[in-house]
């Protein structure tokens, strides 16, 4: 033990002197210098990359580009970003290990070797890169689009080779994997649906209630540009236990049928008010009834009022 120790302090201090040589010292800088180099040309080129896509992606003329074709841009702008990331990085990656010293040309051979036992554990990566591709050439949905995938929904903000990311109304951005994307519902259209019921009790003249309800549609859509085509009243929908209901329904633009919806419903209840005519929902009373000889009372049953 005794000798062992005076050894190693004697190959330790041998290998410090070899490293602290001024010229191990100056090739040693010099490799620092060169990595540091590497970093800031690619810190630049990813910089340049981004300002050339940004321009190669942006409407030519303002105001006169189709909603489909901004759609594409913003897509394929955020794909590209995503590429050219992962190209950069991995040049960059490779040319450091060259200056460290490594032969990045067998690990690059050892990993195409090793490719086949890995690529077991990448499926999951592949899957997602090429249902991301899928994606984009079927165009099933874009930067900007607001749509239910992976169990969320919510306005896409970028679209990767990866990974799709989501940020919901509630301000949460959900990041899901490509290969998780099944089904895609998306609510972006050329013109969205409004579709709902208005309830009125059997005693009251349907007619005069579509009546009421077509005056006040009329010339609705000029009066409000989100709004496509109608509303209209479609006629009598169903006769339900609680009363008779009206279905309406009407075309907006993307994005803005619920506040037309809203917007409808609230007319709808202020012409039906000024105009007498009750909107049905259920009502719960209670039933009292006096005992005979208890002087006490008994609550009965309460029942729906229709």
């Amino acid at each position: 033990m005794k000798g062992v120790l005076p050894g190693l302090a004697k190959s330790f201090q041998s290998t410090l002197d070899r490293f602290l040589a001024p010229e191990n010292l100056l090739h040693i800088f010099g490799i620092i210098l060169l990595i540091i180099l590497v970093l800031v040309i690619a810190r630049v080129v990813l910089a340049l990359s981004h300002v050339f896509t940004e321009k190669l992606f942006h409407p030519q003329v303002a105001g006169q580009t189709l909603y489909i074709q901004e759609r594409r841009a913003k897509t394929l702008k955020t794909l590209t970003l995503s590429v050219i990331n992962y190209v950069i990085y991995f040049i960059g990656g490779v040319m450091i290990l060259q200056l460290l010293g490594l032969n990045t040309s067998s690990l690059l051979a050892a990993a195409g070797i090793g490719g086949l036992a890995v690529g077991f554990g990448a499926q999951n990566l592949v899957r997602d890169v090429i249902t991301g591709f899928f994606i984009l050439f079927e165009d099933q949905f874009g930067v900007g689009d607001y749509i239910s995938a992976g169990g969320v929904s919510g306005v896409v903000e970028e679209m990767g080779i990866r990974v799709t990311r989501i940020r919901d109304f509630g301000g949460q951005l959900h990041i899901i994997p490509n290969g998780e994307i099944k089904q895609v519902t998306n609510f972006m259209g050329k013109s969205m649906r409004v579709m709902f019921d208005v309830r009125v009790a059997y005693s009251t003249d349907v007619e005069t209630a579509i009546q009421i309800l077509g005056d006040l549609f009329a010339g609705a859509a000029r009066k409000n540009p989100a709004i496509v085509e109608g509303p209209r009243v479609l006629g009598v929908q169903e006769l339900g236990e609680r009363g008779v209901n009206l279905r309406v329904q009407a075309r907006t633009t993307a994005m803005e049928q619920w506040n037309v919806e809203r917007e409808i419903k609230r007319e709808i209840l202020k012409r039906f008010s000024e105009a007498g005519i009750e909107i049905q929902n259920p009502q719960r009373f209670l039933l009292v009834q006096e005992t005979k000889g208890g002087g006490g009372q008994d609550a009965g049953v309460g029942q729906d009022k229709v």
